[in-house]
């Protein structure tokens, strides 16, 4: 519920939470706790794109550290903030589950896999477009 939530109202506000408890029939601390586990919930608004970065250990081995960084720069923004046009949002992940295709991003739920930094710039690029 959390999740499809967030993707219809940006984020995990206080009313959402309280929301959420009333229909499952628990107290809203339990759901805050929840929200306070999983790092794909959010309690303030992403961008448009939120774009994920692995650095876990087989992304970080064939340069997911060094895309992280580029990335950074790419887009000025760095760990979980907004680019102030809203459009974009940053985030350095864990294991996202393509260790066999590392280094990898996910932007929104698109991954995408061996991704080099002149990759990423088209993604962004074409990305910026769309709008």
């Amino acid at each position: 519920m959390l999740i499809y939530a967030q993707d219809e109202t940006g984020a995990i506000t206080p009313e959402l939470i309280a929301e959420i408890a009333r229909r499952c029939g628990v107290e809203p601390l339990q759901v805050d706790e929840v929200v306070g586990y999983y790092s794909m919930l959010h309690r303030k608004p992403q961008g448009k794109y939120h774009v994920q970065v692995c650095t876990n250990i087989s992304c970080l081995l064939v340069g997911g550290e060094e895309l992280y960084e580029h990335a950074k720069k790419k887009l000025g923004i760095g760990h979980k903030e907004v680019t102030p046009d809203g459009e974009f949002s940053l985030e350095e992940v864990e294991c996202m589950g393509a260790c066999s295709w590392a280094p990898a991003v996910e932007i929104n739920y698109d991954f995408h896999h061996f991704v080099t930094p002149q990759q990423f710039d088209k993604l962004i690029d074409d990305l910026g477009k769309a709008h």
